[in-house]
């Protein structure tokens, strides 16, 4: 795969069922991010986020929802993706527009 800014990767997120709480799960390559899908915590989103796109520095990337339900979680998590990936190109296109990606030599 061509590492030019033409192609990006795609990583798995799932929702996972933890006790009564259910997460969008974001597989990066060796990192595992959570977003609870039913507490709200402001702060942990924000972790996640700033995660991203320290990621997003050197890869530009998007998520793939993996085995997608017919439940409510399955279907906010299908629409939190689609906006997570338009948001992620937006956040890459900006950091390239001002210099910001880490450069990796070929």
């Amino acid at each position: 795969m061509e590492k030019e800014g033409k192609y990006m990767e795609t990583y798995k997120a799932k929702v996972v069922k933890d006790d009564s709480n259910h997460f969008i799960e974001l597989s990066l390559k060796q990192d595992k991010l959570k977003i609870s899908m039913t507490d709200d915590v402001p702060n942990d989103i924000k972790d996640v986020f700033n995660q991203l796109i320290v990621h997003l520095k050197s890869d530009h990337f998007n998520f793939q929802l993996e085995d997608v339900g017919t439940d409510l979680y399955s279907q906010i998590a299908t629409e939190y993706i689609k906006q997570l990936n338009d948001d992620l190109t937006a956040v890459y296109k900006e950091l390239e527009h001002h210099g910001l990606l880490n450069k990796i030599s070929t």
